[in-house]
């Protein structure tokens, strides 16, 4: 198999973490931002915004999470939600992705005929971005996982790292150090996912 398949095959979602990571912070931020960068967007859009949280900043995002989802969650459940939480909380760091919605907004006035397909392909190239960051993260022996508190916590993190108006919050992907292997990944079988014609 080639070594891009294999960085598939190395990120998978590692939800027990710790804080201790073979980079240093700054290499953490220069090596999302490279990999944002190489991301593909529709018409070269580059609708993708980024915020990294480390430490304090990332413990703050899952302490008011955590916060939030406690009166939405039934009381017999919430346990169980709040140690997935502070399992989050151990990790080093969260990555918040954002689409900017006024990017979009133009791509959709200025060409007319793509209108309805902008904010789909918005939303493709941050599920791209998504995946590449944390295949990217894998390669390092970093353990992560994708989560998607949004829209319950979105008006308190644009309160909090004063997020512009026009940042959609899409996804929130939390790291650190694994503390746990991954289970065996299960696969469909491949006649009920794939054809293939000649």
């Amino acid at each position: 198999m080639s070594s891009f398949v294999d960085a598939l095959k190395a990120r998978r979602s590692i939800y027990s973490l710790g804080n201790e990571v073979p980079l240093s912070e700054d290499e953490l931020v220069s090596l999302v931002k490279e990999v944002v960068r190489e991301s593909p967007t529709s018409f070269n859009s580059q609708t993708q915004r980024v915020v990294i949280l480390f430490d304090d900043a990332h413990k703050k995002l899952w302490d008011f999470t955590e916060e939030l989802l406690k009166p939405l969650t039934p009381e017999a459940a919430f346990p169980n939600t709040q140690a997935k939480l502070q399992s989050f909380a151990a990790g080093k760091g969260t990555i918040l992705f954002f689409e900017d919605q006024d990017v979009v907004k133009h791509l959709q006035d200025q060409f007319e005929l793509y209108a309805d397909n902008f904010p789909i392909w918005s939303d493709q190239s941050s599920g791209l971005t998504q995946t590449n960051v944390w295949t990217a993260l894998a390669q390092y022996e970093i353990g992560a996982s994708l989560q998607h508190y949004n829209p319950v916590i979105d008006d308190k993190v644009a309160q909090e790292w004063n997020i512009p108006e026009n940042w959609k919050l899409r996804a929130q992907l939390v790291f650190g150090s694994p503390q746990e292997e991954p289970g065996e990944k299960e696969y469909m079988a491949d006649e009920d996912r794939f054809r293939v014609y000649k």
